[in-house]
């Protein structure tokens, strides 16, 4: 029988019991909260569906946000940046009004239309709700960190479904070059139980998958699992993935300065936004780029799964909703970027595989993750999420375009708080 005298004796032991009774209930809590917010959002997004005449009100939307946060967000409005800053040096905090403000302005972004994502509102809530109960917890400076990080593992993982992604994420996003392995075990200890509380809400995700398998081919008398000329056309595509997520943060950064250059009302900011969200939709003709692009508003709507089918993008698909999503994020709409990633880079991996003659599905899953690790600078978990999302066969193909995609990406992604511990290569000095 285990006693407090025992357990002292074994400080392993000692440690992996105090965190995960701080974790469980963390992990619990932002589970519970991701769970109603993809409930709503899921909602949201299939009623608008339903009354297409809500994307003339996003520019009313967007003034509302802006007001919300003016008045209630204080510094909640830096959103992730703030709580990586927080877990690099503990300050002000992490404020409790983040989690519901995230999660009600998201929904309103989605619900008239604008094209955003989600990540960005699971991590605030996972930051927000871990600071809150590690407070209640009156935990140290040192601990903080920890349980805070586990908050972000516990916020992607559980809307994404992918909990071993989620926890390498928390670790691998802080620090450009660098992974601390000191919160490894309540990260991924938090990112298995949120996503466990997810599912046992009844929210399920949506799957993916490739219809492509490769036998290898035989070099100098041995088999090797790799087709080679399969392998340059990834390394090819890679590098674009890369460029086109090194686009897409500047895209973002630039719409947000010239909107404060030349527009001096900054209540007018988002409405400048929403007009030109709402003009561009009328312009082509059809609403694919709004909102997150999983589901279909109609038959033949391009989306993340119909990229993955043959004919199930544009050609420049990818780049109206790198556009529609700049447009929308940099005029102060609210939600996260990675879901828009997930479609830029599966829509470009579909156009690349038609000029390359290559799987459609497979450079649709590597454009999926590629494109999201050159922005966020994760490379590593990217590459993770890859195995959990379509499974382990392509798994050396998944690493070569996450790790290619990062190196081409530029020295900043698109979080400004992310620090750099090693410089990818000389010419990113500056």
């Amino acid at each position: 029988m285990l006693t407090h005298s025992s357990i002292s004796k074994y400080p392993a032991l000692q440690y992996v019991l105090r965190w995960t009774l701080i974790i469980i209930p963390v992990a619990v809590a932002i589970g519970t909260l991701i769970a109603l917010f993809l409930w709503l959002l899921n909602s949201a997004i299939h009623y608008r569906f339903t009354h297409s005449w809500l994307l003339y009100l996003l520019p009313v939307a967007g003034v509302a946000i802006h007001f919300l946060y003016k008045l209630y967000g204080q510094s909640a409005e830096r959103g992730n940046n703030l709580i990586i800053d927080e877990i690099h040096q503990p300050g002000a905090g992490v404020p409790k009004r983040m989690a519901p403000l995230i999660l009600i302005t998201t929904v309103i972004t989605h619900l008239f239309g604008g094209s955003a994502g989600r990540e960005g509102t699971a991590v605030q809530i996972g930051g927000s709700v871990a600071h809150w109960m590690g407070s209640l917890f009156k935990l140290d400076a040192d601990d903080m960190r920890i349980v805070l990080t586990a908050g972000v593992a516990a916020g992607f993982g559980a809307v994404f479904g992918t909990p071993l992604a989620g926890a390498i994420f928390a670790l691998e996003v802080l620090t450009l070059g660098r992974i601390q392995y000191t919160s490894v075990l309540p990260c991924l200890m938090a990112a298995l139980i949120g996503d466990a509380t997810v599912a046992a809400w009844g929210v399920h995700h949506t799957p993916y998958h490739i219809r492509f398998f490769t036998t290898g081919q035989t070099f100098f008398g041995n088999h090797l699992n790799i087709d080679f000329w399969l392998l340059i056309k990834v390394i090819i595509a890679s590098v674009l993935f890369g460029l086109t997520a090194y686009l897409f943060s500047q895209t973002v950064h630039g719409v947000k300065k010239l909107a404060a250059l030349f527009i001096k009302s900054t209540w007018l900011i988002p409405v400048a936004g929403g007009v030109t969200i709402i003009l561009l939709t009328l312009i082509l003709g059809k609403p694919d780029y709004l909102s997150l692009g999983v589901d279909a508003e109609y038959p033949g709507a391009i989306t993340i799964v119909s990229a993955f089918e043959q004919g199930g993008a544009h050609f420049f698909s990818w780049l109206w909703k790198l556009i529609y999503t700049a447009i929308t994020l940099g005029t102060g709409f609210k939600g996260g970027e990675v879901t828009p990633l997930f479609y830029i880079g599966s829509t470009l991996g579909n156009t690349l595989a038609n000029i390359l003659n290559a799987p459609v599905s497979l450079f649709a899953a590597l454009g999926f993750i590629a494109v999201f690790a050159g922005a966020t600078n994760t490379p590593l978990a990217c590459t993770l999420m890859g195995i959990e999302l379509f499974g382990s066969q392509h798994a050396l193909l998944f690493a070569v375009a996450c790790f290619i995609a990062y190196f081409f990406s530029g020295s900043k992604g698109i979080y400004s708080a992310q620090q750099t511990a090693i410089i990818k290569y000389r010419f990113f000095k500056t």
